[in-house]
């Protein structure tokens, strides 16, 4: 009875620690992103398109239909720069010799998290979901692509490298690099976002592709390929 009891305990002060955590995970989001982030919902579409340039940062209120939890947890404990010419790409362009480069000084360094914070954020933010049903509503599934067939469709046939980059040394910079995009980010957002990405931010700078489920299937499939291949 006396080990019972012990049992008992031990997974009701787990709890209780779990729950604690998801709380401070709340408070800690909510202390050190919001001045930066949008944490809850905002209809941009009732707002003027010159919205888009005062952001400084994605909105995080739909993150746990975006974003891979341990993903979060490694990537706020070691952020790496996603955005190479951040959020707003043309507040940090000037003329350089050979054309536009990125402005670094310009840029926001975002701070690091230690493990434990790092672990609370993560699950606070994968709580936030307003956005189940569309994902839900896409058709992915993951499958495969040859790299070389993958690679010539996402650059060549589709010109995604004008603004993504697909490996750390190649393509555009105004985007979001996308050779990591497989281990950030959830294969259904990937594939909803690219068949409308006005659904998700009616102010995105992301254009309208009007590309059919068998090629976004093919985009997707090989940020999958490309990723795992990555490092």
């Amino acid at each position: 009875m006396k080990y019972t009891a012990l049992i008992s305990l031990v997974a009701a002060l787990g709890s209780a620690s779990a729950a604690a955590l998801a709380a401070d995970g709340k408070s800690l989001v909510e202390a050190q992103c919001a001045s930066c982030h949008a944490l809850t919902e905002i209809n941009y579409g009732e707002q003027a398109v010159t919205e888009r340039a005062e952001r400084k940062a994605p909105p995080l209120y739909y993150a746990g239909n975006k974003f891979r939890r341990e993903w979060l947890v490694d990537w706020l404990q070691n952020p790496v720069r996603i955005r190479p010419a951040g959020y707003f790409p043309p507040a940090h362009v000037v003329d350089g010799e050979d054309g536009d480069v990125v402005d670094a000084a310009t840029l926001t360094v975002h701070p690091k998290l230690g493990e434990k914070e790092a672990v609370a954020a993560a699950d606070y933010l994968m709580s936030l979901t307003p956005y189940t049903a569309r994902l839900e509503a896409t058709g992915y599934e993951p499958g495969t692509i040859s790299w070389k067939m993958g690679n010539m469709n996402f650059g060549k046939f589709n010109g995604c490298d004008a603004c993504h980059r697909d490996a750390p040394d190649f393509g555009g910079l105004s985007g979001p690099e996308l050779y990591t995009a497989w281990q950030r980010l959830q294969p259904k957002f990937i594939a909803s976002f690219i068949e409308s990405p006005v659904a998700w931010d009616p102010h995105t700078l992301m254009p309208d592709t009007d590309l059919n489920a068998a090629a976004i299937k093919r985009l997707v499939d090989y940020l999958k390929v490309n990723g795992e291949d990555q490092p």
